[in-house]
């Protein structure tokens, strides 16, 4: 059997499944898993009323139920400047009127096509669906593609939105409409909930979300490469002919942030697209929104959402698991069922369909606090054939009512001891000054990269480094002594870390990227957050002190651990302006070095 491409329906096994089940939506590149694209083409296959494919009981199942109830299309919406939607619908066939959720596609060359699974599961939990492909999204090749340039959640989504909303009113005639998106798609839930001139959107589910663009993109005066990268080259059609996929003002927009050029324009440009600077309008309409983030975030970083989160006052839900962008919500979205490799796997999607259902539905679901943080790396683990580790116990949740606000601990970078290294001491220290030859990449990393390093965390296998790898002539490292606590746990670090440096260089500009880490007795360590800092406009020779504020996390520092704060000049993830320089970290007199440590 083959696809209208040409292209062999791929039958569907048990393995295809658990493929997706144990190594997530992601493959290398990044590119979606295989077996996520192949298990969508089967399914949409099967629900067109192909014959001669396979599919495991239970997905067979699945589609001939959704098929009992349900007529299927494939339209094409056409949006106010004529541009054509590619987008799939499922509508039941209720003797009684029901609510839509409308899915716009998340950034792929495969638009709404590898959340299949996702659409069926909402058909039978009583909605009618329409997703569709925003605007320039996807590979010309396939029928989920939609015509027009990217407008990257820009003023043409937003209307494009409404057009889909009237076309979803006049197919559906629901009785109530909400949103769910992934990554892109769920920023664009956001922007057009909060600007529809009609205001019909009564629920949003944003997963993987972003709230800032801005701040994603370009923070403390660093721009996110590697992140904008990916991203322009995950696109489809041909991935090195920009034109094919922008206008000339995007792609101007893009080659400003490439050179480091006109960035007012770029921040701009994102606080545009950023849901964030309308949460005045979402508080308006009062819109019950939903978040879903993870803490190694490698393209929307987990601190902008939880300002953004911050901002709401509506009805509103974050939950913050282990992992990198899209890792928690992905295999729900793709294709679940029985056997699962390890339990909890379900609950990212399942907590987001409950908030569907009882802000469109009516129903009754179970009492959550609206923020619940999973803490990282209390999950149990067990060796599995061929290496690596699955989970046996999920990791711990903490639910409370609103985010940390709790104590704070200060501990004071020192001099050089007499391992080479710094401490971190609880009594301040000053007219100390080390220094580290600036602009190379050391193995002090954020991630070994995006999508991939975070994906394989969620499931149970988090990136281990060597401390005693790390280039001393290339970074600086302070560390604590062995910390103990009660229960086992030496520190509950929940939130924002916050540092003060003084630093001067042999240029004129400089970047920090400071990192912590989880220093175990064996001198394995694990990440715990991270954030870069540049600072320009420096003399030569001069100090200049600078406070900036790490990615939040929920980390529990096992007892007998030792925290360990490192600075180097250069992550893969980021521009650097350390070029064949020398950096000093300094404490002067009067004015210490600090890391403020936020606490359970």
């Amino acid at each position: 059997m083959t696809a209208a491409g040409g292209e062999p329906i791929p039958s569907i096994t048990d393995a295809t499944l658990t493929d997706i089940a144990t190594n997530g939506i992601w493959g290398p590149g990044p590119t979606v898993n295989q077996a996520a694209v192949d298990t969508a083409r089967a399914l949409l296959a099967v629900l067109q009323g192909e014959t001669g494919v396979t599919l495991p009981a239970e997905l067979s199942k699945l589609v001939a139920d959704v098929r009992q109830r349900a007529s299927i299309g494939l339209p094409r919406i056409v949006a106010h400047d004529g541009v054509r939607l590619s987008a799939f619908s499922i509508k039941l066939n209720a003797s009684d009127p029901r609510p839509a959720v409308i899915v716009p596609a998340g950034w792929s060359p495969y638009g709404w096509l590898p959340f299949m699974y996702a659409y069926l599961t909402l058909a039978l939990r009583g909605y009618h669906v329409l997703a569709y492909t925003p605007r320039g999204l996807g590979d010309p090749a396939l029928p989920s593609t939609s015509e027009g340039f990217i407008d990257v959640a820009g003023p043409h989504d937003w209307a494009d939105g409404s057009t889909v909303l009237d076309y979803a009113t006049e197919m559906f005639e629901p009785t109530a409409i909400g949103l769910l998106g992934e990554s892109y798609g769920s920023g664009i839930s956001q922007l057009v909930a909060a600007h529809d001139p009609a205001n019909r959107v009564q629920a949003v589910v944003a997963l993987s979300t972003w709230g800032n663009l801005a701040t994603s993109l370009y923070d403390n005066g660093t721009r996110h490469l590697e992140a904008v990268k990916a991203l322009t080259a995950f696109t489809g059609g041909d991935r090195d002919d920009l034109a094919d996929k922008f206008d000339d003002a995007t792609r101007q927009i893009l080659a400003d942030f490439a050179k480091g050029e006109n960035l007012d324009e770029v921040v701009a440009w994102g606080t545009e697209r950023s849901p964030e600077a309308y949460a005045d309008l979402t508080n308006a309409r009062g819109i019950p929104t939903f978040f879903s983030g993870t803490w190694h975030e490698s393209l929307f970083p987990p601190g902008q959402l939880i300002d953004t989160f911050a901002k709401l006052t509506v009805p509103k839900r974050l939950n913050m698991w282990i992992g990198d962008h899209g890792a928690p919500e992905g295999p729900g979205l793709a294709g679940l069922l029985t056997g699962l490799p390890f339990p909890g796997l379900l609950t990212p999607m399942r907590e987001a369909y409950d908030w569907l259902d009882q802000h469109l539905l009516g129903k009754a679901v179970p009492e959550r606090e609206p923020v619940s943080n999973q803490v990282m790396f209390t999950y149990r683990t067990a060796p599995v054939p061929g290496g690596g580790n699955r989970i046996t116990t999920p990791a711990r949740r903490e639910q409370q009512p609103d985010w940390y606000g709790g104590s704070s601990e200060r501990w004071y970078p020192t001099a050089t001891g007499a391992d080479g290294d710094g401490a971190l001491s609880t009594e301040p220290t000053s007219g100390w000054a080390r220094d580290f030859f600036a602009g190379e990449l050391t193995e002090a990393t954020a991630m070994d990269a995006i999508l991939q390093t975070g994906q394989k965390e969620w499931f149970g296998n988090p990136k281990t480094y060597e401390a005693a790898k790390f280039d001393r002539t290339k970074l600086l490292v302070w560390s604590t002594d062995p910390l103990t606590g009660p229960d086992g746990v030496a520190r509950r670090i929940r939130g924002a870390a916050t540092l003060q440096l003084t630093v001067r260089s042999t240029k004129n500009a400089t970047t920090l990227v400071a990192y912590l880490f989880d220093l175990a007795p064996d001198g394995t360590a694990r990440i715990v957050t991270h954030e870069p800092c540049t600072v320009s406009d420096l003399d030569p020779g001069k100090d200049r002190t600078v406070n900036w504020r790490l990615q939040p996390t929920a980390y529990d520092l096992p007892d007998g651990h030792r925290l360990a704060l490192v600075v180097n000049s250069c992550d893969k993830l980021y521009s650097t302006a350390s070029k064949d320089s020398t950096t000093t970290v300094t404490a002067p007199t009067d004015n210490a070095a600090t890391l403020d440590l936020p606490l359970l």
